[in-house]
């Protein structure tokens, strides 16, 4: 008994591209042969021909063949359970999660009022809408700040100084200055690094031709002639640095008392321009720039950043000073010691902490700076991460800081 290949499928297929009209197949043998182009199949009756039920306008529907008696009907939807739902395991979610710019407990708020808020956010406003008018003969009292921090009896003149490249100088003395004046105080900060980047955060501009650091050092310029007003905070003051400070360390090489330079250009502006704080921002070297700012200060502040490579420059910092307060400068001390880039899930940070406050417990400050993305970021936008960011763990620190540095100036001078 031969077996055959099965009954052919009776198949009508109307003219055009498109699904079959009319399909007749044996249940054994199922779907027809017909081609996979479906989309888009013409539905005008001129084109594929009447359709079996003239009563309806749209193309019959094609229903699957019925199954074969070896197949078992599915159950309907009504019949079948619905299955329950699966309570989804939830991972523990771990203690020691790190997590970005929030606030120790420690840190408790600042008497100092927080900033306004970032700038970067003006691209918000309507740069079309109508600005309210303001009349020109609007009367403005001199005074519009008030002073929350102690002034100090005489001027306070810090050296930000560190050998060591990448502790923290620079950012240490654009927040503390901008920390300082949100305050009520009034701040000097003068840029003796080339790299200018000071004058950057500060929102100074500092390329090729500004007069500046440079000018005053190397040409003998007045100090109020290039001095700019930061817009960081009302009273601050910059004097910004180029390139061209580059080159100073070999010029001031011959000139005749050429460590005693910036000293005489800001006696000379004091005089007429009274400031409580005065913050020299020093590249990373121990050059005659780094020379000069020692003998132009009064005291000393070392940011320590907390790995043990700034341990060994401190040390060799502190042999420095020594040798210029017994030949240069009898005034200069060695008042404060801040602690930056903390990271308190490190034991690391914890032990290098521990040295440097049993080395100098009275000179370091109780607040330790941490790393935060905020303080990275803030220069980037001419901006000190008061301003920035206010609220960030970063800012909420500097703030703390320039309280502290207030406090013991005052209580030094009572």
């Amino acid at each position: 008994m031969s077996i055959g290949a099965g009954p052919e499928p009776s198949v009508e297929v109307a003219p055009g591209l498109g699904w079959p009209r009319r399909d007749h197949v044996h249940p054994g043998v199922g779907w027809p042969d017909v081609p996979r182009e479906t989309l888009d199949w013409p539905t005008d009756p001129a084109v594929v021909g009447p359709f079996p039920d003239s009563t309806h306008d749209e193309p019959a529907v094609v229903s699957p063949p019925a199954s074969t008696p070896l197949e078992e009907s599915p159950a309907s939807d009504e019949s079948r359970p619905e299955p329950a739902e699966e309570a989804v395991p939830t991972a523990p979610v771990p203690d020691d999660l790190p997590v970005d710019d929030v606030p120790p407990p420690a840190l408790v708020e600042s008497v100092i009022p927080k900033a306004a808020g970032p700038r970067r956010a003006r691209f918000d406003q309507d740069e079309l809408a109508a600005k309210p008018a303001v009349p020109d003969d609007l009367p403005v009292p001199r005074e519009t700040r008030a002073r929350v921090l102690p002034a100090p009896t005489q001027r306070r003149t810090f050296v930000i100084a560190n050998q060591k490249g990448g502790v923290g100088k620079t950012t240490t003395a654009v927040n503390l200055a901008t920390a300082l004046a949100l305050g009520g105080l009034r701040v000097l900060v003068v840029d003796l690094d080339p790299q200018g980047n000071a004058s950057t955060a500060l929102g100074i501009d500092h390329g090729p031709g500004t007069a500046g650091t440079y000018e005053v050092l190397i040409g003998g310029a007045s100090v109020a002639e290039h001095v700019v007003e930061s817009p960081e905070a009302p009273g601050l003051q910059v004097l910004p640095a180029t390139i061209d400070l580059a080159g100073a360390e070999i010029e001031l090489v011959s000139v005749v008392a050429r460590e005693r330079r910036l000293i005489r250009a800001l006696d000379r502006y004091v005089a007429d321009h009274p400031v409580d704080y005065v913050l020299l921002d020093c590249p990373p070297s121990l050059g005659l720039l780094t020379l000069n700012a020692l003998v132009a200060a009064t005291e000393i502040l070392i940011p320590i950043q907390c790995e043990y490579y700034a341990l060994e420059g401190v040390s060799q910092l502190v042999r420095t000073i020594d040798l210029v307060k017994g030949e240069l400068n009898d005034q200069l001390k060695l008042s404060t010691v801040l602690l930056t880039m903390f990271d308190g899930r490190t034991r690391l940070s914890a032990q290098v902490a521990d040295e440097v406050r049993s080395h100098f417990r009275d000179e370091t400050l109780s607040v330790a700076i941490p790393r935060s993305v905020r303080i990275s970021e803030a220069p980037s936008y001419g901006q000190s991460v008061l301003t920035y960011h206010p609220d960030s763990v970063g800012a909420v620190s500097y703030l703390k800081a320039a309280e502290e540095i207030a406090r013991r100036g005052a209580e030094e001078a009572a």
